[in-house]
């Protein structure tokens, strides 16, 4: 199911978000030494940090790697870490988009958690994409429903992410995310207020 099929290196990215248990878990059962790669950002809320470590011994992930941008380039650029506050696009590019633009050169293709339910800018999102370059790009839960997703949480007996618990639908960087209303989409909480809906790495 997750990698029939493909050639080459596969990889996950991973958010260690709220649904991204269950697709952990089913990579897990097929090869727990694929290379899972989370973007550490620097600005993570702790209970992410600790979901991931969490998650990773309880699944028997093998190879969960940490992406971090450059030291240099936040000195440069991001000195007092507080970039998201007036140029959010410019932070998420610094701190996520080339750091997995540089750690995704081996792969053939990497897998990703994302689903038609989380957004409407998602509804139609397929589950291949051919990138730009040359990668293929995997959506293996896209037409799953979030009551799929929670009742595989269930029966899996899988943990879920303590912010999960305290209305976070969509769990990103700490000082971008809120909780979600009731009615809201799942990633209304994400930058919050702005016109801004994907930190770039998807686009």
């Amino acid at each position: 199911m997750m990698t029939g099929g493909l050639h080459g290196r596969v990889g996950i990215v991973s958010s260690f978000g709220s649904e991204s248990a269950v697709l952990l878990a089913l990579a897990a059962e097929v090869d727990p030494a694929i290379p899972v790669l989370f973007l550490e950002t620097g600005q993570h809320f702790p209970e992410t940090l600790a979901y991931r470590d969490r998650l990773a011994a309880r699944l028997g992930l093998t190879d969960v790697r940490s992406i971090q941008p450059q030291p240099r380039q936040i000195r440069e650029r991001d000195p007092d870490g507080q970039l998201w506050a007036f140029d959010p696009d410019a932070c998420c590019a610094l701190r996520k988009v080339e750091p997995l633009d540089e750690a995704i050169i081996p792969f053939d293709a990497w897998m990703t958690g994302r689903k038609r339910s989380q957004a409407a800018t998602r509804a139609q999102l397929p589950v291949v994409e051919d990138a730009a370059d040359g990668r293929i790009k995997i959506n293996p839960l896209a037409r799953w429903t979030p009551a799929e997703l929670d009742a595989e949480m269930t029966r899996r007996n899988l943990p879920r992410h303590p912010l999960a618990l305290r209305g976070y639908k969509s769990i990103g960087c700490a000082p971008c995310t809120r909780p979600v209303a009731e009615g809201e989409d799942p990633r209304a909480g994400r930058w919050a207020g702005l016109s801004k809906t994907e930190c770039g790495i998807h686009v």
